[in-house]
């Protein structure tokens, strides 16, 4: 059989070449354009950040060059600078700032000296005086200028102080500044998302980044366009802003007040989510295409394919066995990987078929042994008993005593009858639950005492739970449990059973030869305990008994199995199903010559609900009565 004349070989040789050549032209496109549109949209957002900060940085010269003619343009204001006293000016000025919340408010009158100042110390208003911008106002124009600090650019606008309509008198000078400052920029970049520095005459002023970086900018701020720089092993492009003063028409911007506007490339073309976005569609556009290719491929064999999987679902939908897949005979494209999971799955039909039929036999022949060996032992005793009684009747004139008694016995030995058939009959039946809400502590007391009343053996050590709840369960049911569990555990521990029962008493070995010593404090021999959990109520029977076997642990609950004299081997079966019935579970742990550990779980979450019968398979009756 050649590689290409299997339905797998060739799927898997179209598959793979149209996925690698598929996936490797998606990751080079995707490479390419993406890496080419990112830098598109890197240029395109710096472009974009130099004219918002452009416009703001315009919008607040505007605004502070309107603020600054109305505050010209007060009466009082004129009138303190007419009087030409400086603490006259001073305090009206004071007035001003508080409102205007600038940067640095100054007046001076028509020959230039300053007359009051906010925001700057005397030898810099002396500085400011003689600015260009104060002497243009001075002579009737508006002036609008660049100033560097320490800490950043100081943008200044100044207007002229007139009275008169005609012809008016020059008065003063009033200058408004604001800086262009560190907080600015952070501001800035908070709305641009760009990195912003500020530098003048060569000299980095202001900037969002660390200092450390300003050094390597400063070079920029004599170029044009954009260029890159590293910074702090970041790659950053740069863009260059200029400065101007005032409003373009009035504006003759100084030589070196820039706007540095900084990207940083490395961060940006970090856009692994869109790669992989890219690389998932082209991926699935490959599967596609090789999908499509390989059912061109593979149609040859879709009939084939189409009978097994029916005969397949019919099977699994019906568990008949007996259904066959039937191929047409091989042509020139047939697919031999088809005819042989045909041949192959009939093949595997018959055995399975042939093997359920010869366990389904032994299974009937086993449990028909085990019955059968549990009735006669359990009836023979009985009939013996009834027996040798109706023989004493016979006797003439039998004495009262001697009839009562026989009575008696008859009597018991029926009842002992009736629950043998009782029990058998039972286990086929189903239960029919009455759930009330129980309280399992009192449940468990009541149970350790009848099981103490049925016979000697070891007291039995309740460990109750107070904070265990009211429990939707049948209680009768789960008491006759309860009672039987105990009473086991007890005869396991005094030697009442033999080795192993699965019986009513349960399942058990017989008790280790000599005496057991105890640790110090010794646990007790046999204890019942509850516990609450977060959704469930837990109740153990343990004992310190002689164990259970390794090789009867995983047939305690088989119907019919026990090891004990006397036992019917119905007794944890039953046990098995009233827990199962009340959706709860039980499991036993036992380690031979140390002792067995029966735990049960039922659900809380039906605790508090309304008493309602259950359905649930097969029922019991108690077996607690000690043989005779």
């Amino acid at each position: 059989m050649t590689l290409l004349s299997s339905l797998r070989g060739r799927i898997f040789l179209t598959s793979a070449l149209l996925a690698v050549l598929s996936i490797g032209a998606a990751i080079y496109l995707v490479n390419v354009r993406v890496t080419r549109e990112e830098e598109r949209a890197l240029l395109r957002e710096i472009v974009t950040t130099g004219a918002q900060i452009d416009q703001l940085r315009a919008t607040r010269t505007e605004t502070f060059t309107t603020m600054a003619r109305f505050i010209a343009d007060a009466p009082t204001l004129k009138a303190a600078v007419d009087t030409n006293d400086p603490p006259t000016v001073q305090d009206i000025a004071n007035g001003y700032q508080d409102q205007l919340k600038s940067n640095l408010l100054l007046v001076t009158n028509k020959s230039g000296a300053v007359l009051a100042t906010v925001g700057a110390s005397d030898r810099a208003a002396q500085i400011i005086a003689r600015q260009p911008a104060i002497r243009a106002a001075l002579g009737g124009r508006e002036g609008f200028s660049l100033l560097p600090q320490t800490d950043g650019i100081l943008q200044l606008v100044t207007v002229p102080m007139t009275i008169g309509r005609a012809r008016p008198e020059i008065l003063g000078a009033l200058s408004i500044g604001f800086r262009l400052d560190r907080a600015l920029a952070e501001q800035l970049k908070q709305i641009t998302g760009s990195d912003i520095a500020f530098g003048m005459d060569g000299q980095i002023l202001a900037a969002t980044l660390p200092r450390d970086a300003q050094s390597a900018l400063a070079g920029r701020l004599r170029t044009s366009g954009m260029s890159r720089v590293r910074i702090g092993g970041e790659e950053f492009v740069v863009l260059p802003e200029p400065l101007s003063p005032g409003p373009a028409a009035a504006a003759v911007p100084p030589a070196g007040a820039v706007a540095l506007i900084l990207r940083s490339r490395t961060e940006h073309l970090r856009f692994l989510d869109a790669i992989h976005t890219e690389l998932a569609v082209t991926a699935a556009l490959a599967v596609i295409l090789a999908t499509l290719l390989s059912f061109a491929v593979a149609r040859s064999i879709t009939r084939p394919l189409a009978a097994i999987t029916g005969a397949m679902r019919e099977v699994a939908a019906t568990g008949d066995l007996t259904r066959k897949i039937t191929l047409p005979h091989a042509t020139r494209w047939g697919d031999e990987d088809a005819h042989l999971l045909a041949t192959t799955f009939n093949t595997l039909t018959d055995s399975i078929a042939r093997f359920q039929r010869e366990m389904s036999q032994r299974e009937r022949l086993l449990s028909l042994g085990r019955l059968s060996t549990v009735i006669a032992h359990e009836v023979r005793n009985p009939l013996m008993i009834i027996k040798a009684s109706l023989h004493g009747l016979r006797q003439p004139a039998p004495s009262p005593a001697a009839v009562s008694e026989a009575a008696a016995d008859i009597d018991e030995e029926v009842t002992r009858l009736n629950r043998i058939v009782n029990e058998v009959l039972d286990f086929a039946r189903p239960i029919r639950f009455e759930l009330t809400p129980t309280d399992l502590n009192a449940l468990c007391r009541e149970s350790a005492a009848a099981a103490e009343a049925a016979g000697d053996g070891p007291r039995v050590h309740v460990q109750l739970d107070d904070a265990m709840p009211l429990v939707a369960v049948d209680a009768e049911r789960l008491r006759l449990a309860l009672v039987n569990l105990i009473v086991n555990a007890r005869h396991a521990v005094n030697g009442c059973g033999p080795a192993a029962s699965a019986g009513p008493a349960g399942a058990r070995l017989r008790a280790p030869a000599g005496p057991v010593v105890p640790a110090s404090p010794a646990p007790p021999l046999v204890s019942v305990t509850t516990h609450r959990g977060a959704e469930r109520a837990t109740i153990v029977v343990a004992d310190r008994g002689a164990g259970i076997a390794q090789a009867d642990l995983g047939h305690i609950f088989d119907p019919y199995f026990t090891t004990k004299r006397g036992g019917t081997g119905l007794g944890l079966p039953i046990a098995k199903n009233i827990v199962e019935g009340l959706g709860g579970a039980i499991s036993v742990r036992s380690t031979p010559n140390r002792g067995t550990e029966i735990c049960i779980d039922l659900p809380l979450s039906s605790s508090s609900g309304p008493s309602l019968p259950h359905n649930a398979a097969p029922s019991w009756s108690s077996t607690t009565k000690r043989r005779s």
